[in-house]
């Protein structure tokens, strides 16, 4: 598929295409902690969590997002 291609299917720009590809591939890879709320032993409901980067980019991901995207993601940020 050609750059022009995907950026229509996305309804992007290929000038953003090619400034995010440039600055996600010059970032440091993205550190993660585990932030937990509430006892030990209760379920918090499923809200999804927001994942803010040290760049202070911010990445909501609902609680029912697919496994098989969110590793796709993780791994691109981790370049």
């Amino acid at each position: 598929m050609s750059v022009e291609q995907f950026c229509k299917e996305k309804g992007i720009t290929e000038q953003s295409l090619y400034v995010w590809r440039k600055r996600l591939r010059r970032q440091e890879p993205a550190r993660f902690a585990l932030v937990e709320t509430g006892a030990a032993g209760q379920h918090a409901p499923k809200t999804g969590l927001e994942l803010v980067l040290v760049s202070g980019e911010r990445l909501r991901i609902g609680a029912e997002v697919d496994p098989a995207l969110l590793r796709r993601v993780v791994e691109a940020l981790r370049g």
